[in-house]
């Protein structure tokens, strides 16, 4: 396998805590996202939609999603589980995943890409350019003050995210908080849950991968 990596770059982030969780090393090729490497005929030919991460499989196949590529190492590598242990702990994983993906990162996204000069008519990633606009980086910053609220609510008297352990929806949420760093969001002081939880989960060896 090879995966295709960017080391500043919010979600290859969660799928390199995820295999550090398990205990892997991938074979990593850095993707220079600065200079627009995404953007190459090369990388073109591994990912069309010119985005990281990507994982490519000993027999051609790529797979190109965070959720994708985390599932598939949870199947070839399945301790310790990251996705829950029964039924409903997995239910309820993929849940709070995509809440946290769907009303957090994307939040962060946003106001981070209809904000910054660096992305201008670069507001979406992927082939495509898209103007951005200025009122999607406050409603993207609301989305993300919201959230935060509501993930602090979520782990009153929770250890995790989902169960008595850390899977997938943890690691989601932990690069959410960082990366809310980038519109100049953070943690506020009377969310004691959420404090509490991040200084946990950000001592773990893998959030340093």
């Amino acid at each position: 396998m090879k995966f295709y990596d960017c080391s500043t770059a919010p979600s290859p982030r969660r799928v390199r805590i995820f295999a550090a969780e398990k205990g892997m090393e991938l074979d990593t090729v850095q993707v220079d996202l600065r200079s627009g490497e995404q953007f190459s005929e090369d990388f073109r030919k591994i990912n069309p939609d010119c985005v990281v991460p990507a994982l490519v499989l000993e027999n051609g196949t790529c797979l190109s999603e965070v959720l994708a590529i985390c599932s598939y190492i949870e199947d070839v590598q399945p301790e310790p589980p990251l996705f829950g242990r029964t039924p409903e702990e997995r239910a309820e994983v993929i849940m709070w995943y995509t809440k946290t993906e769907q009303q957090g990162l994307i939040g962060v996204m946003e106001g981070f890409r209809n904000f910054s000069k660096g992305f201008k008519d670069r507001a979406l990633s992927g082939p495509d350019n898209y103007p951005q606009i200025p009122e999607l980086a406050e409603r993207g910053r609301l989305r993300v003050q919201r959230f935060i609220d509501r993930l602090d609510q979520r782990l009153d008297g929770r250890a995790f995210v989902v169960g008595d352990s850390y899977s997938i929806a943890d690691i989601t949420a932990l690069v959410f908080i960082d990366f809310a760093a980038a519109i100049k969001v953070s943690i506020p002081d009377e969310a004691g849950n959420l404090k509490r939880w991040h200084e946990t989960v950000s001592a773990r060896p893998s959030a340093k991968a």
